[in-house]
């Protein structure tokens, strides 16, 4: 008989090897960035169609090829494995270099374009902004600008990350649904139509970016822009202020805030898509929340207070409501919530604080519809409260094993199992109705209703 060895257990996790197609089509990647950078630095402004189409196919290219070499061999449903133990999602290294870049990337973007290679009237553009020229040119007939260059590569972003989306959740109808409903409204509504409509020398105008989000849609130049358009100006105008004082309050009526955050909004949709990979890192403290309801209902009262005060002083001359000039009051908003929360904070921080910064803390359009999500009212005829929204998600408690799944992938920091083990049916403000926590439940616990 063998003398009785004692064992020592290390506790240690699995890192998976990544497969020589998944480095080849990285490499494609890498390579199409390359090109970019290159045009970018070296300042050029020739051939930038050459350069531009050979990026974009390269990226194309190496992007969808390592999706589909990355799930094929998989089973639908939740993969997320070791997402706390890699690098890029668990706030090691790699993601803080990410977010460095991200949020770098933006601040030359909002503020200093000319690095960018942005020109004028004069001077005709150059590096990354001119790549991007004979793509501006085929749509509207204009050399690009800055805020080309940035929703183009913010559609693109959300229609190869959105593929992956689809791939990776396949086994939930919902989840590839609401991701082709927001590639086309990130493609066709938000990015394609407004580029054609400043070619027919219309105003840009983004039908589904409604107010508060939309916060300069009352002010005066782009009031001015849309009544110098003629009849269709005034349609844009009417659309604008139909989208949310009815078409939103009803929408929300019957499907919650979900119809918007997680159908529509760009915002959300590069959320839900490239920052997919980062959902987990959302904040669950009760802390967190505390923080988030008063920062995102701050961002409505200031956007709600600044449009007030641009609309008196329009139509009386009263610059000074609120005892600080109207025009400093927008810029501070434009400046600090518009640019700085909204951009760089809101997309720079993906791999730090989660997806859904923006969406959590500090879009005033996810205040408003939280409050028609949420709110009950009390009918003469009716002693109970009434819900204002049918929206809910149901929760069968008995089924429940305590997993963890639906808290942890929360990207709005809601503490989904605990609804569930108290059988208690989620109605949270700031639930966007994603389905995620639905969708990587092994039990079918979670079900979203309205």
């Amino acid at each position: 008989m063998q003398p009785y060895k004692s064992i020592s257990i290390t506790a240690h996790h699995h890192t998976e090897t990544m497969k020589v197609g998944q480095k080849l089509a990285l490499s494609l990647v890498g390579i199409g960035l390359l090109l970019q950078m290159v045009f970018w630095l070296s300042f050029k402004s020739e051939d930038a169609g050459l350069w531009l189409w050979s990026s974009i196919g390269l990226v194309t290219v190496g992007s969808l090829w390592y999706t589909f070499d990355q799930y094929k061999d998989t089973l639908p449903g939740i993969k997320n494995n070791n997402n706390w133990f890699v690098s890029l999602t668990s706030r090691k290294e790699f993601a803080w270099v990410l977010a460095i870049f991200l949020t770098g990337f933006y601040v030359l973007l909002y503020w200093f374009p000319h690095l960018l290679g942005q020109g004028n009237e004069e001077v005709k553009n150059t590096g990354l902004v001119a790549l991007f020229d004979p793509l501006s040119m085929f749509l509207k007939g204009k050399p690009a600008s800055q805020w080309f260059v940035y929703g183009a590569i913010y559609t693109l972003t959300i229609l190869l990350m959105g593929i992956k989306f689809i791939y990776k959740y396949r086994h939930s109808k919902y989840q590839v649904y609401r991701t082709i409903s927001i590639m086309f409204f990130q493609t066709a509504i938000a990015f394609i139509l407004p580029e054609i409509m400043q070619s027919l020398n219309k105003p840009y105008f983004d039908f589904k970016n409604i107010w508060p989000l939309n916060y300069y849609f009352f002010f005066d130049w782009n009031i001015d822009a849309m009544l110098a358009a003629g009849t269709f100006g005034y349609f844009m105008l009417f659309w604008g202020i139909l989208s949310f004082l009815v078409i939103t309050p009803v929408l929300t009526y019957f499907f919650g805030k979900r119809w918007y955050c997680s159908w529509v909004c760009g915002c959300g949709g590069l959320a839900e898509t490239a920052g997919d990979p980062f959902r987990h890192l959302s904040d669950k403290s009760l802390k967190a929340w505390k923080i988030e309801r008063w920062l995102i209902h701050s961002v409505l009262v200031f956007v709600t207070l600044m449009t007030v005060a641009v609309l008196v002083a329009r139509f009386t001359g009263i610059k000074n409501i609120f005892l600080i000039d109207s025009g400093t009051l927008s810029s501070w908003y434009g400046f600090f919530i518009g640019a700085a929360f909204s951009g760089v904070v809101g997309v720079g921080f993906y791999p730090i604080l989660g997806s859904r910064v923006w969406c959590r803390f500090g879009c005033p359009m996810a205040a408003y519809l939280g409050i028609l999500q949420r709110f009950t009212i009390k009918l003469p005829w009716n002693k109970e409260a009434k819900r204002v929204s049918k929206f809910r998600i149901t929760t069968n408690g008995g089924q429940c094993i305590s997993c963890g799944n639906c808290s942890t992938y929360c990207e709005m920091g809601i503490d989904v199992k605990a609804y569930a083990q108290r059988q208690e049916d989620i109605v949270r403000a700031s639930c966007v109705g994603c389905g995620i926590c639905s969708a990587v439940c092994p039990r079918g616990v979670l079900r979203l209703e309205n």
